[in-house]
């Protein structure tokens, strides 16, 4: 098979499926990885999909392709900080002494804006609990801050732990409000993130908490990621930088949930 041929299949592939494996391709054509990364570097230079690790998915897909924390925290930032301010000022309404922090570039915001939070010398301590390590860095010299560091196996990705056994440990709490984000929010699935250990976790702390909050800039919306981690009833609500439209707006206030535009 000639390239070009070889190239028009790839293409084809993923506009079916919308994701294609490095490894299954060279098993598919008989042919090593290395031309098949030529083979997706010139299909990626005349536009017709994005290479990610290990592989490639359709330009309709990059919404599903996780972030690594560094390249998210460079976008929508303005957002974030109203988003941030905004969750700030639930919480001070909620008057919790115990919350949990999510991991995600939108929730560290938050965590940055918790830092600045000054409380009187009568008042009862926060107590934070959180599995993400940047998290835990912005909060843990604040002397008006519990911090309570959950463990697991740490992605390098993401700078959190994940899994069965970070998820365990969250099983045993009963926080009063939970702060999460979301890699997307759709009408007829709820809450998602890309990643299966990632989304155990999150399901953990949505169902240890009294309160759930999710932290989600509009870029986010109408979007389906591989793992819900909470449905729209599961959540108390949704702090945002616009205000949803369409079967989403319809299906959150189905689902109970209040939208904070911030």
């Amino acid at each position: 098979m000639f390239a070009e041929e070889r190239q028009a299949e790839i293409a084809r592939l993923v506009g079916d499926t919308r994701r294609v494996s490095g490894a299954d391709l060279a098993r598919r054509f008989t042919v090593t990885m290395e031309t098949i990364r030529r083979d997706l570097a010139a299909l990626e230079s005349e536009g017709v999909l994005r290479r990610v690790h290990g592989g490639a998915v359709s330009l309709d897909r990059t919404d599903s392709v996780e972030q690594s924390l560094d390249s998210r925290a460079t976008l929508k930032t303005p957002a974030k900080r109203r988003i941030a301010a905004a969750a700030l000022e639930l919480l001070e309404y909620t008057e919790a002494t115990s919350v949990v922090l999510d991991a995600g570039s939108t929730v560290e915001t938050f965590a940055d804006a918790l830092a600045t939070r000054r409380t009187g010398s009568s008042d009862q301590s926060l107590l934070v609990m959180t599995h993400a390590l940047h998290v835990a860095g912005r909060l843990a010299d604040q002397p008006e801050i519990d911090l309570e560091l959950v463990g697991g196996r740490v992605r390098t990705l993401t700078w959190a732990a994940s899994g069965v056994f970070t998820a365990e440990q969250y099983n045993r709490y009963r926080a009063d409000v939970a702060f999460l984000g979301c890699n997307g929010v759709a009408a007829g699935f709820g809450f998602s993130t890309p990643e299966l250990p990632e989304a155990a976790v999150k399901t953990a702390i949505v169902n240890s908490a009294r309160k759930v909050v999710v932290l989600c800039d509009a870029e986010k919306h109408n979007h389906e990621n591989l793992a819900r981690f909470a449905t729209f009833t599961q959540v108390d609500a949704l702090i945002t930088d616009a205000a949803p439209t369409g079967p989403l707006a319809a299906a959150l206030e189905e689902g109970g949930v209040e939208v904070i535009v911030a």
